[in-house]
């Protein structure tokens, strides 16, 4: 559906998205979540069309497009396979943090290779006592000549198994010190010293999360990203990005989820009648649709207002919290509507509702967007 933010060059990168995400994407969601299995070579193929990362300039493989590029290019994805659009949000987010904070020579050495789908960058904030709380963290980072040496370990990391590298929160100051005192790193996930595991999770299987351990890694020192000390509140600034991108992703699925229903109530009958003649049907899938669009265009004016360069940093945490929620209940109204059939592997509503669900945890709960939002309101009142 065209909104205000819809220029046509929007939306011929969206309808390429489109073409890319039911010819190529759709047909081995499931497989691939059932066999937890990522496939690389589908993400090279998007690639080379160019849709992974579009907002990075023309040195790192990207087009300088807007940021609303990338949102376009999520949701159409997500609504084939939520799972695969981790390639764009990983893309977009670690992309974004390399082109900001990273040396010139180590943005150039990466960042291509993201943008051309060749590989991944994952990002490990989270600790098993520093989840909600991600100041306090406990990974270690201590400078020893011309690297730095990591020990700790970092958990529920998203592609923590197929991802090349990874930008890592560590501490290098006091614990006292908090946020003031944490550093941020792209480590290289081929480094001695380094495992990993993966959780059996309810879903999101086919880009995995799990732990990654660090045990003396050595990591150059040159592959620090922005300013010891200084990480925590440098680098986090990009997930104001990530936020809305987010957004989108969940309620792609909600979407794709609403529109296969809808066709469902003109298909499938009762008593003798269409679903589609049920206004208890009815009125539910309109209710989702209504609050659908409504959170879908107000994800997109985060971006636009980063697009701008506004600040968008409570209304990228509304986009956070509430479409997440929103896209797991619009989708189990769908499987409901859909019954027996619904609620089995043949369809992909139980699949699509244990995808959604982990984002109403990962990247923040909606207990830390409140804060966050309540926080901004305050300050612009102050």
């Amino acid at each position: 559906m065209r909104t205000i933010f819809d220029t046509d060059e929007l939306e011929q990168i969206r309808d390429l998205a489109r073409r890319f995400a039911v010819e190529k994407v759709a047909l081995g969601y499931l497989d691939r979540e059932r066999q937890g299995r990522f496939d690389p070579a589908l993400m090279r193929a998007m690639g080379s069309l160019g849709l992974i990362a579009p907002e990075l300039p023309e040195e790192f493989g990207g087009i300088g497009a807007g940021y609303l590029y990338s949102g376009a290019i999520i949701e159409e994805i997500a609504k084939a396979d939520f799972t695969f659009a981790y390639v764009s949000l990983l893309a977009s987010l670690n992309g974004q943090i390399l082109r900001s904070f990273a040396r010139p020579e180590v943005a150039k050495a990466w960042l291509p290779g993201v943008t051309a789908g060749e590989h991944l960058l994952a990002i490990a904030l989270t600790e098993p006592k520093a989840g909600s709380d991600a100041a306090n963290l406990g990974l270690r980072m201590e400078r020893e000549g011309g690297h730095y040496i990591l020990n700790g370990e970092k958990t529920s990391i998203s592609a923590n198994q197929i991802a090349k590298g990874v930008i890592t929160f560590a501490r290098t100051g006091r614990a006292e010190d908090r946020a003031k005192g944490v550093s941020a790193i792209l480590v290289p996930l081929d480094l001695p010293g380094i495992t990993t595991s993966k959780f059996a999770n309810m879903g999101q299987n086919s880009v995995g999360h799990g732990s990654i351990w660090f045990d003396n890694v050595r990591v150059p020192a040159d592959h620090l990203l922005g300013e010891e000390g200084r990480g925590f509140g440098q680098v986090m600034q990009g997930f104001d990005f990530s936020r809305s991108l987010i957004g989108l992703q969940c309620l792609g699925a909600a979407r794709a989820s609403l529109n296969e229903t809808w066709a469902y109530l003109t298909e499938r009958e009762a008593f003798g009648r269409k679903l589609a003649e049920f206004q208890g049907i009815t009125h539910q899938l309109a209710d989702f649709d209504t609050r659908v669009e409504a959170a879908r265009l107000m994800s997109m004016n985060a971006l636009w207002l980063k697009d701008q360069g506004h600040p968008h940093t409570a209304e990228a945490a509304m986009t956070k919290w509430w479409p997440p929620l929103l896209a797991y209940e619009a989708i189990h109204c769908c499987l409901l509507v859909h019954g027996h059939a619904g609620y089995s592997d043949g369809l992909p509503f139980n699949q699509r509702l244990r995808d959604v669900l982990g984002l109403q945890i990962g990247d923040g709960t909606a207990h830390i967007m409140k804060n966050i939002i309540a926080r901004e309101r305050i300050a612009q009142k102050g």
